[in-house]
């Protein structure tokens, strides 16, 4: 499959309110149960992601380059990596466990993950989007809402969306709204871009420093001890490469 084969999100950041309609669809289509929170600071709720929640809006209160005090909105969910390095961490071990969908490019964990090492799957993930359903013991993240997505329906959280945020289709098209969307908004935001694009399915619009949306925003924006998508991808491919 191609880089422009297959299907994509695009999630226009400008126009998200945060009223959490994605977050919950996300819940209700899944048949996720809700989880007991409690009151961070922050109107951000749950905290993070976890085992039944699969999609979260992420509340940042940052100051712009005049001073003005702005929210950022991030509605996060797995990105679909073009090349995804969970997938080639858990072949090494069950090539069954993380399928990647030759329609859509979907990247699904199946019920064998529960055999996986989580830990080792998680970091391999440069956004930190892996959790472990602790029910199952599977590990669990958005899959794209390939069940609807087969049927010719659009994912549960595009299909609630209310202010245009999210779209989803045929990559190429999402590309190309992408590219126009930034476009308009680098007329007043010329610092936009669009997160990590040619490396994911899930194409953020950011406004502004996507480090100000959340540390894991791209790929580069990461914790000390975590690896660059390229020393990655480079560090799971050196076994392969000897053979």
């Amino acid at each position: 499959m191609t880089t422009t084969a297959g299907k994509s999100f695009f999630i226009d950041q400008t126009r998200c309110t945060a009223c959490r309609a994605c977050q919950v669809a996300c819940k209700q289509w899944k048949q996720l149960p809700a989880v007991e929170t409690a009151n961070t600071g922050s109107y951000q709720n749950p905290p993070d992601l976890d085992g039944d929640t699969l999609k979260i809006v992420r509340f940042h209160e940052v100051e712009d380059a005049n001073g003005i005090f702005r929210w950022l909105f991030f509605p996060e969910q797995c990105r679909h990596c073009v090349d995804p390095p969970c997938k080639m961490q858990a072949d090494m071990y069950d090539r069954s466990a993380i399928r990647q969908d030759d329609v859509t490019g979907a990247v699904v964990y199946t019920e064998a993950t529960r055999k996986l090492d989580y830990e080792e799957i998680r970091t391999a993930c440069p956004y930190d989007i892996p959790r472990k359903n602790e029910r199952s013991g599977v590990l669990v993240k958005c899959d794209m809402c390939s069940d609807r997505v087969a049927e010719g329906l659009l994912p549960a959280c595009v299909k609630t969306c209310p202010t245009g945020t999210m779209h989803f289709g045929d990559r190429a098209e999402m590309l190309t709204l992408a590219e126009k969307r930034l476009a308009e908004v680098r007329r007043t935001q010329p610092q936009a871009i669009l997160a990590d694009a040619a490396d994911v399915r899930v194409i953020y619009l950011c406004e502004m420093d996507p480090a100000l949306y959340h540390k894991f925003m791209v790929a580069g924006a990461k914790l000390p001890a975590r690896m660059t998508r390229q020393e990655l991808l480079a560090g799971l491919l050196r076994p392969f490469k000897a053979l």
